[in-house]
């Protein structure tokens, strides 16, 4: 044993794991993981296609079980399990996998729903016609050969390949260290780019991205963002957004429905269905009816019917987060060239493509003028015997065997005048008396000469195919010779397989569109956003309401459930605005209006349960639009107000980072409640805090001390009487308001001038802004107002009525106002403002609708007021 070891070779563990594993490595990016860059095909996809064309599996022949030709590839080429490659026969032949499809195949080949195909002994197969394109001329020696793994035969080592399949088709592999991930592309726009290169070496990746617009999926879907496919097209690496089609569609019912006809490459359908579905059941989505997948032979269709309420583009928004209905695609061009890996862009993979293609028309053309020399040779032996028929037959009748014959037509030295010309393109010897010797092969075909080609009839034929052949040879030595004139022929057979081949775009590029987000499918617009008592939210077009004159009875806005439910506050604000809301726990939640499902007039709209984490019992208190811009919040401040008259001023920074979960807001005494916010600057403008008996009172916004903290209870801003509380604050701002409105429960109200509201400190009782009687009732607003706004009244009954704050009568502070809005026996519940520059008409042009629903012109309406004006002492 010892003397065994001593003679044995030792050798370094570490040297040799990693020895072998290089070897592995190599192995695997080589001849299995990686395509190569000319044909664009790996290993076993050549092989496949190889075996076919042994056995004339053609696409104009006759189907063979895939079994068969499964069992020829790894038979002789490819030594690994049956089920590889039957895996990448069925790829081949599934059109939602490859853009051009390379097999022709007969039965189940599998679904995108992720079915399975069928066993390899039930289905058929057969090459599909374009894949000639990639084996055209393989039989002229235009690719190497390689012995197969055992040497009992041989495998091209690349296919001629007549197109940039690299590129067409892709490609997706993980080797062993690097991975490669080329997206499918269309044929016809590879092969334009192909023949500008051909014009034009010098191309830019910009030039040829003029073609070539990005990445053509086979299951279609639009393509978001043209950055990362430019990065790609240049480096080999980008990334783009894949994002499945779809429209809106109305069902029979009148519901919107969501149709998808289009998914991202690769993507599992039948999945992406259970997936909605489960966010469905897990409430993620609330505003899916029912699911239906109507797809057939003839396209993909998914159905996602929606309920009443639901807005569609907030939906296939969601869709579209939450599901691979929208994912992303990342290049990495990596391909074998000479056998080596490189990543590669666009124009790189072409020229090696196009380097491939003029080597495989050179190799072929000296082939075929390799074959037309021989055929050649042979006819100058027999139009020599032609010509010079009596002698030869002389010579063969008196030979006493075939082997004389033979050689007495070798030593004699022939007259060659008639064929020279086909002699010198040969470039055979003749010599100063133009006499030519025969070659064994020549004088072996005129002993095998048979007398029918004696005839003056065969003896034109052959005369006629030798200066044929002649003209050919010089064809071919032409375009050897001419590099210009091998680039048209290349360029020619492009434009050919363009030509059969060639298909429209399936996949839509998008420009500018790859962080497209939710609210680029929202379109702008001014909502009205109503809330009731009971905690359903909804918005409706601010067209929906038209102006009315004063005094009219208004219009529904909503349908109450029962006599304990009104409408609590209503505002306008735009489908883009961040809302912020406040609730009884004293949290903060944020939505943007967009979010807030649309509802008719008829309708409650839906609960805040569904729309924000509410805690049991937990109610929204107030809600507060706030600006766009997080950049817009410096300097700016929020103002709260409670019934008992206490007042804070927050930094609305404060408030910058509203998670889903919400945030702590703020703090309340027990038996206090929140009944106003309003955004202002911090150091700008007055506040102006209203209680339900009249009174007001007016005092800077700076007098109030910022308090950072979002729990702080705050200051008394008002001096409150037995029985009255806080119903109102707003901010005058300088040169934005000219009035003052105040509006009353029974739907009275006046405007009075803003001086007349004279500023007092903050925590005194004010002055009084209208007088409260039987008549008027309590007061629910007062708030600032200029020429040209408009404003709306809302009735806890869910009547709602606009009008112009120039019909509305401008008195004294000690006045009761004039009749608005006809209440019948609701209250007044909540006043909303309209500004000017919201309005697309101004004030004169102003239309207004009756109460039987006539509209009419402003210039109609003759303003009545009924001033019922009675001094008042403060």
């Amino acid at each position: 044993m010892a003397e065994a070891v001593s003679m044995g070779e030792y050798i370094s563990i570490e040297d040799e794991m990693q020895r072998s594993y290089l070897d592995y490595a190599m192995s695997v990016i080589v001849s299995r993981a990686l395509p190569d860059v000319r044909d664009g095909l790996k290993p076993v996809h050549r092989r496949i296609l190889f075996a076919q064309h042994e056995l004339s599996n053609e696409w104009n022949r006759a189907y063979k079980k895939s079994a068969r030709v499964v069992g020829d590839v790894i038979g002789k080429y490819h030594p690994h399990g049956d089920n590889a490659v039957y895996d990448a026969l069925v790829r081949m032949a599934q059109d939602f996998s490859m853009r051009v499809p390379l097999e022709d195949g007969q039965g189940n080949f599998g679904s995108m729903d992720g079915d399975a195909p069928a066993a390899m002994r039930y289905t058929e197969v057969r090459m599909a016609k374009i894949s000639t394109a990639l084996l055209n001329d393989i039989e002229r020696d235009t690719v190497d050969f390689r012995p197969n793994y055992d040497g009992h035969d041989h495998e091209p080592v690349v296919l001629p390949a007549r197109f940039p399949n690299v590129l067409v088709n892709g490609s997706s592999g993980i080797a062993v260290g690097m991975a490669t991930n080329i997206p499918p592309h269309n044929l016809s726009e590879m092969i334009d780019a192909s023949v500008r290169l051909v014009d034009d070496p010098d191309a830019t990746t910009e030039d040829l991205c003029e073609y070539v617009q990005g990445p053509d999926f086979p299951t279609g879907c639009t393509v978001l963002g043209t950055a990362g496919i430019r990065s790609a097209m240049e480096t080999g690496r980008g990334s783009v957004v894949m994002r499945s089609t779809s429209h809106f569609e109305k069902t029979k019912e009148g519901k919107d429905a969501i149709i998808f006809t289009e998914t991202p490459y690769m993507v599992n359908k039948a999945k992406v269905v259970e997936k909605i579905a489960e966010l469905v059941r897990d409430k993620i989505i609330t505003g899916i009816s029912d699911l239906r997948d109507e797809s057939d032979r003839d396209g993909v269709r998914v159905v996602v019917e929606l309920k009443r309420d639901a807005n569609p583009e907030v939906v296939l928004s969601q869709l579209l987060k939450n599901t691979s209905l929208q994912t992303s695609f990342s290049y990495n061009m990596l391909a074998l060239d000479n056998g080596l890996p490189k990543l590669m862009g666009l124009k790189t993979m072409l020229n090696c493509f196009l380097t491939h293609r003029e080597e495989v028309i050179t190799r072929r053309t000296q082939f075929d003028l390799r074959k037309a020399r021989e055929r050649a040779h042979i006819l100058v032996g027999l139009a020599i015997a032609v010509a010079n028929i009596d002698e030869v037959i002389k010579l063969v009748r008196n030979a006493p065997d075939g082997a004389t014959a033979k050689e007495q037509l070798l030593a004699k030295a022939w007259a060659a005048d008639s064929i020279l010309p086909l002699i010198e393109l040969m470039g055979d010897v003749v010599d100063s008396k133009k006499a030519y010797s025969l070659s064994a092969t020549q004088a072996q075909a005129i002993l095998d000469l048979r007398l029918q080609r004696l005839t003056g009839l065969e003896r034109d034929k052959i005369q006629k195919e030798a200066d044929e052949i002649a003209e050919y040879i010089r064809e071919l030595i032409h375009l050897l010779s001419n590099r210009s004139v091998l680039l048209d022929l290349l360029k020619e057979e492009l434009l050919e397989v363009k030509e059969n081949f060639g298909t429209p775009r399936k996949s839509e590029i998008q420009e500018g569109t790859a962080d497209l987000n939710l609210e680029d499918l929202i379109q702008p617009e001014d909502v009205v956003v109503t809330i009731s008592t009971d905690g359903y939210v909804k918005r409706q077009a601010l067209e929906a309401y038209r102006s009315q004159r004063r005094g009219g009875k208004g219009k529904s806005m909503a349908n109450m459930k029962g006599e304990e439910e009104q409408i609590e506050t209503f505002f306008v604000a735009n489908t883009h605005d961040p809302l912020l809301f406040f609730t009884s726990a004293g949290k903060v939640y944020k939505l943007k209006v967009y979010e807030i499902p649309p509802g008719s007039s008829g309708a409650r709209g839906k609960a805040f349960v569904n729309l924000l984490p509410l805690e049991k019992d937990e109610r929204v208190y107030r809600t507060q639009p706030v600006p766009r811009n997080t950049e817009e919040w410096e300097g700016q401040s929020v103002l709260f107000a409670t019934a008992k008259g206490l007042v804070r001023k927050t930094p609305m920074i404060a408030f910058a980072n509203v998670h889903s979960g919400g945030i702590k807001g703020m703090s309340l005494n027990e038996g206090d409640s929140l009944v106003s916010i309003t955004v202002s600057p911090e150091t700008e403008g007055d506040v102006i805090l209203s209680t339900k008996n009249g009174q007001a009172v007016r005092f800077p916004v700076e007098s109030l001390r910022t308090i950072a903290s979002r729990t702080a209870l705050g200051v008394k801003g008002v001096t409150l009487k037995d029985k009255d509380e806080l119903v109102s604050m707003d901010v005058i701002l300088p040169d934005e308001a000219t009035h003052l409105l105040a509006v009353t429960e029974n739907g009275f109200g006046k405007r009075t001038l803003i001086e007349d509201y004279p500023t007092k400190s903050r925590g005194t009782m004010g002055v009084i802004s209208i007088k409260t009687s039987d008549r008027n009732g309590k007061v629910v607003a007062v708030m600032p107002v200029n020429d040209g706004d408009q404003v709306m009244f809302a009735t806890s009954g869910g009547q709602v009525i606009r009008m112009a704050v120039d019909d509305i009568s401008s008195i004294g502070r000690n006045t009761q106002g004039v009749t608005l809005f006809k209440v019948d026996k609701a209250k007044v519940s909540s006043v909303s403002r309209i500004a000017a520059d919201m309005l697309e008409d101004d004030g004169p042009d102003i239309e207004y609708e009756t109460e039987d629903g006539e509209v009419i012109a402003a210039q109609e309406v003759e303003a009545s007021a009924e001033d019922t004006s009675e001094p008042v002492s403060e």
